[in-house]
């Protein structure tokens, strides 16, 4: 077996297009976009070249045929207990040792570079995408979300990679009837005039997007160091959003006219992508109008959720979901409703999701192997 580092146009098509031979008889495997793939390792669409190393790999067997692919790399924005870097993107036919040929290659490449540790399958990027090992629930994954099969779990467990955090999914079926206890905190805000709860609407993005600066920097940008989202970088996110955005499933609350609480949710993207074989071009785009259209997405995904701290378990929560089901339930728009991925690090939005009577719909997990095997493994702090 040999590595082969990515460096020109034909082993980067390669690279790309190997995981068509592990899925070629999954039903179940949803092909990512070629774009959002290929945009992650160029320096002209991913800002954390700014902050990192990064390297694409194939392996090749003694015949010179493809078994494994991986993507190594650093980043110094990640703050670990020891300088940690990550692999991800890796695909492996099932066998042992051919993971354990990329793995060693790995730590060879990252301790060369400083590094102590190693997480996988990580992104070189933010956590909002293409994290964690998929270890339970194979069904379709959500747009950006890792999927993989079952085998993969015994080889990274097998090498000695340890579980670092779990990822869990959370979701329901849309007509789900909401427990008592939000039903009972509705009511408590319902007939209050000093509070409102109201969808976006795409004409007053602008304004809308202010009101989620707002709760955003005053909910997150103190929690676990974390800075302030500006305006003109929220801006453009939503911007961006604009042609997905269904005003029915995004939700504020105001106490007073001053936004106090948001539930950001999107349209599963996957539902529409997956016909498209990883193609993004003008047929494509003409067919997701369409399709759009026609609401042939039946399932939508919750993104962000924030409430001020001074609003904070109050039931202001339960008020906004209870008046966003008034809504969405008796449409029959979307028939499944997921959560992106709640980390076990974080009790309370785990114990919202249980309130919810949310079910774990499918679970992540984030491995780490720290290279000195005489070191005790710790588990991410709980926040």
């Amino acid at each position: 077996m040999r590595i082969e580092v990515v460096q020109n146009p034909n082993q980067a098509k390669e690279w790309l297009l190997f995981p068509l031979e592990i899925y070629a008889s999954d039903p179940n495997y949803i092909r990512p976009l070629d774009k959002d793939i290929e945009d992650v390792f160029k320096p002209s669409t991913n800002k954390f070249f700014k902050f990192g190393d990064c390297e694409r790999w194939l392996l090749k067997n003694a015949a010179d045929k493809i078994i494994g692919r991986i993507a190594v790399f650093t980043n110094k924005k990640w703050k670990n207990a020891q300088p940690t870097g990550g692999v991800g993107f890796f695909e492996c036919i099932d066998d042992q040792t051919a993971a354990n040929f990329m793995f060693d290659q790995a730590v060879s490449w990252l301790k060369e570079r400083g590094m102590e540790a190693m997480d996988g399958p990580v992104n070189f990027g933010e956590r909002d995408k293409w994290w964690g090992l998929l270890v339970k629930g194979f069904e379709e994954p959500l747009y950006n979300m890792n999927y993989n099969p079952p085998y993969y779990v015994d080889l990274f467990e097998q090498y000695g990679f340890q579980v670092y955090f779990n990822q869990v999914c959370p979701g329901m079926t849309v007509e789900q009837k909401l427990s008592d206890k939000f039903l009972n905190l509705h009511k408590k805000y319902e007939d209050n005039p000093d509070f409102s709860a109201e969808h976006i609407r795409v004409k007053e993005l602008d304004k809308f997007t202010e009101d989620f600066v707002t709760i955003y920097n005053k909910a997150f940008a103190q929690h676990g160091g974390g800075k302030e989202l500006d305006l003109r970088q929220a801006k453009f996110m939503f911007s961006k959003m604009k042609d997905i955005i269904d005003e029915k499933v995004v939700w504020f609350v105001y106490h007073k006219q001053n936004p106090i609480a948001m539930w950001i949710n999107i349209p599963d993207l996957n539902q529409y992508f997956k016909h498209f074989n990883g193609k993004l071009g003008w047929w494509q785009k003409i067919q997701f109008v369409i399709m759009r259209y026609r609401k042939m997405c039946k399932r939508f995904v919750g993104v962000v959720y924030g409430v001020v701290p001074e609003f904070q378990g109050k039931g202001v929560d339960a008020y906004m979901i209870v008046e966003c089901s008034k809504v969405v339930q008796p449409s029959k728009r979307y028939l499944k409703y997921e959560m992106q991925w709640l980390g076990d690090f974080n009790p309370k939005m785990l114990n919202l999701a249980k309130n919810l009577e949310a079910e774990e719909v499918r679970r992540l997990s984030t491995y780490r192997y720290l290279f000195d095997r005489s070191i005790p493994f710790e588990r991410h702090p709980i926040l």
